[in-house]
């Protein structure tokens, strides 16, 4: 086996597993490249790509005419959306991705952020740090009603560890059977219930509209609590900084924001008096030590198994019927 794989993801290979050397001694040269998948500083890559683990960039038929070699594109995660899969249909290319590889990771950093946003610690240390000692009094999660928005691998790990911390757990999914719901501990519940008796909501829902909208925020309990480690357009930013200021909402944490690094305008949810009331992180979601090696040998094995004539485990894109 010859030919150079592209990696385009800033953490493959950085956890505690070295899959670049696993890459080189299977005879492939390895090329690093940017995360923005710039289609003209991976020109030169490209042109003798044969294999590609990539983050979360676009990758466009654009991509695929400038490597004409090119046999498998390794979503390095789970998410697709940024890639043309029609378009990799057409050019013969097989996409796969690295399903369950970081929801441990993310349901437990979902937790971490209610935890963050009950007990105000972020909050805290700035005061500490100040040489402010003075109190603020925080909320138990034991006890709560939490209600978890999208019941997939996050979500029903989300929910698990609610359960074991003594919480009564709502779950809203369209697509969940009732019945395997109430396997897990949980009741199935309406997004209108979820909005009415919740304390605190974890949002793991797959995205394309918002969840936590002005209607939300006018029924929801003016002490409940919004975690997003899923996508930002589940909510909108700027009816949430609305509802804190106006004390409908108690506290906001995520993951993501619609507004990020480099963009035109500052988020709502950045503001200075918003700062005891939202805790806001940068994708650490996935970022555990297990998941990065779990999402890159995921990666690596289907990239050898395409490059050796093997279905891959985990195709998006599948492997094309008489391929060598």
């Amino acid at each position: 086996m010859s030919g150079t794989v592209i990696v385009t993801s800033r953490s493959f290979s950085t956890g505690g597993v070295d899959l670049l050397t696993r890459l080189e001694r299977a005879g492939l040269t390895v090329v690093r490249a940017p995360a923005t998948h710039d289609l003209e500083a991976l020109g030169p890559a490209l042109r003798d790509a044969i294999a590609w683990i990539a983050g979360t960039g676009p990758v466009t038929a654009a991509h695929y005419e400038a490597a004409p070699g090119l046999r498998v594109v390794a979503r390095y995660g789970t998410g697709v959306d940024a890639v043309d899969l029609a378009a990799a249909a057409d050019a013969g290319v097989v996409v796969t991705n690295t399903p369950g590889a970081n929801s441990e990771a993310v349901a437990e950093h979902a937790i971490a952020l209610l935890f963050a946003l009950l007990r105000g610690v972020p909050a805290g240390d700035r005061r500490v740090r100040q040489d402010d000692w003075s109190v603020s009094r925080g909320r138990q999660l034991s006890g709560s009603v939490a209600g978890v928005v999208g019941f997939g691998r996050i979500g029903r790990g989300a929910a698990r560890r609610l359960l074991a911390l003594g919480c009564s757990v709502l779950a809203h999914d369209p697509y969940a059977e009732n019945d395997d719901v109430r396997a897990t501990g949980a009741e199935p519940a309406s997004l209108e219930e979820v909005r009415d008796r919740a304390e605190v909501v974890s949002l793991h829902a797959p995205g394309g509209h918002a969840v936590i909208d002005d209607s939300w925020l006018a029924g929801c309990p003016a002490d409940q609590m919004v975690v997003n480690t899923a996508r930002a357009d589940l909510v909108d930013e700027a009816a949430v900084a609305r509802a804190l200021r106006a004390g409908r909402l108690a506290g906001y944490a995520a993951d993501t924001l619609a507004t990020e690094a480099g963009a035109d305008s500052a988020c709502p949810l950045l503001a200075d008096d918003l700062a005891d009331r939202v805790v806001v992180t940068p994708h650490l979601g996935a970022q555990t030590r297990e998941s990065v090696d779990t999402m890159g040998a995921l990666a690596v094995e289907d990239v050898l198994a395409v490059l050796a004539g093997r279905p891959p485990r985990h195709p998006v894109v599948p492997f094309p019927e008489g391929r060598p």
